[in-house]
């Protein structure tokens, strides 16, 4: 069974950390379970994302939907920023590296994201990142905040990014409309 904890930095935030199952065949890990997050909905799309070393996506928020993102092949700089007004850690950064570690070793570790926490990630490798999502594509719930605004403070491992145009025009937070900027308890 998996250790599921709550992030000491990001209220809601939960890390997974997954039982490997091992022998000389290879190796099995259950990467997801919906009972890990009794406070989420049930995940209803996965999406698949491969980056090349140096990209930078995000950082990306959504008002209504929770991510969960796993890394089986790479390393990614995972960050994380609470936006959510009304948080007990609202304006809080926090990264994490997902996938392969320094040593070689593969973490599978998880990470849920609940509305209304700004996540990214960096590809300090090329990578390739899974994700879940609790609700189907849309367009108008696809928000974004500025990856390297100051405020923010966020360490994506890398010095050189590639970057969409919509990340290197993504607002700083301080500039983010009020009916774009989230709110606890606003999911429908």
């Amino acid at each position: 069974m998996a250790e599921v904890t709550q992030s000491d930095t990001i209220a809601g935030v939960y890390i997974v950390d997954p039982t490997i199952h091992g022998d000389e065949r290879g190796f099995f890990v259950e990467t997801y379970r919906r009972e890990w997050f009794p406070q989420g909905r049930e995940m209803i799309q996965g999406n698949r994302g491969d980056r090349q070393a140096g990209a930078v996506v995000g950082l990306h928020y959504h008002l209504h939907q929770a991510d969960y993102w796993y890394v089986p092949y790479g390393t990614a700089r995972v960050v994380l920023h609470d936006l959510r007004e009304g948080s007990p850690t609202d304006g809080a950064t926090q990264w994490l590296d997902l996938g392969r570690q320094p040593d070689g070793t593969h973490s599978h570790r998880g990470i849920f994201i609940p509305p209304g926490v700004a996540h990214g990630f960096g590809a300090l490798t090329d990578m390739t990142i899974t994700y879940l999502v609790d609700g189907y594509y849309n367009p108008s719930d696809e928000c974004g905040v500025a990856w390297d605004d100051p405020d923010i403070g966020a360490d994506w491992g890398l010095t050189d990014p590639i970057l969409s145009n919509r990340d290197r025009t993504n607002p700083r937070r301080r500039d983010i409309a009020p009916q774009w900027r989230p709110h606890i308890g606003l999911r429908p």
